[in-house]
């Protein structure tokens, strides 16, 4: 009897060849699926702020964001495209001697600026759509106040925050690679998703659509006068985020990145899936 998804052991034997894929595709195509999924991720950051830009509570804002937020994924996973957290799991094939560890660093350099790319592409979009002045330019005062939090995180809580982000997504993909079926995927994506957006985790390459968003929104007066009138932020804090210094937290977020797909969830999937030792 055929079953409906794959076992643990099939689904990391299944990754490691699809990484051997992903260390071999040519430059063109995977700088081409890296800016698609850049963009994807940034659609579905575009989306959920949209949705929750006009709700003070929190943990209720947070958990609508998380429900439509996954969408991103969803396009990456079944449309296509290269997500750098995601192929921080390379590893596991560098560590399985299937591809080595300079062709693992040239995807996740190549995929990392492709998916800035995609997510700046949709950014500059998003700013001339008009979409910003939605609730007479709540939108965009809310965006430059999303921008400034994450402009203005910690190095440790930035890698940290990474850290658990990108153990959530990379198990989202994992899951998704343990089904057979479109709905199972899709499913399998959500709810870990979901988890990272209510808990409030940094992704760098959301935070590429997010801080890039907050800075094209802080060069308009408008938005800048309503970001102080409903949240107290001053126009020299708006200037501040212009400036290229604000977006070094993406450095730290894209450590922890790093280190929670590759070591929490790579390494180790893969030590404990390995069935032969030498």
């Amino acid at each position: 009897m055929d079953k409906s998804f794959y076992t643990p052991v099939e689904v990391v034997n299944n990754s490691i060849d699809g990484q051997v894929t992903k260390a071999n595709l040519p430059l063109g195509k995977m700088i081409l699926l890296g800016i698609l999924a850049g963009a994807f991720i940034a659609l579905g950051g575009a989306a959920s702020n949209v949705a929750v830009h006009n709700i003070s509570n929190v943990g209720l804002a947070r958990t609508l964001a998380g429900a439509i937020f996954p969408v991103g994924l969803m396009l990456v996973v079944l449309v296509g495209g290269e997500l750098f957290t995601g192929n921080c799991m390379m590893i596991m094939a560098c560590m399985n001697k299937k591809i080595k560890a300079s062709q693992m660093i040239r995807n996740l350099a190549v995929v990392y600026l492709s998916n800035f790319i995609g997510a700046l592409f949709i950014d500059i979009l998003v700013f001339y759509s008009g979409q910003f002045n939605y609730t007479d330019g709540m939108l965009g005062a809310y965006t430059i106040k999303v921008a400034i939090g994450k402009a203005g995180i910690a190095p440790g809580t930035a890698i940290a925050s990474g850290i658990l982000c990108n153990i959530l997504v990379c198990l989202a993909i994992l899951m998704a690679a343990a089904s057979k079926d479109v709905t199972g995927k899709i499913l399998a994506i959500f709810f870990p998703i979901w988890a990272f957006v209510v808990s409030g985790f940094e992704h760098c390459v959301a935070n590429m659509f997010y801080i890039p968003a907050g800075m094209l929104a802080a060069t308009s007066s408008q938005y800048v006068t309503k970001a102080e009138e409903l949240y107290g932020i001053t126009a020299n804090q708006c200037s501040n985020l212009l400036s290229l210094g604000s977006a070094s937290s993406l450095l730290y977020v894209t450590i922890g990145n790093i280190l929670g797909g590759m070591v929490f969830i790579g390494i180790l999937c893969y030590l404990s899936q390995k069935k032969e030792w030498k």
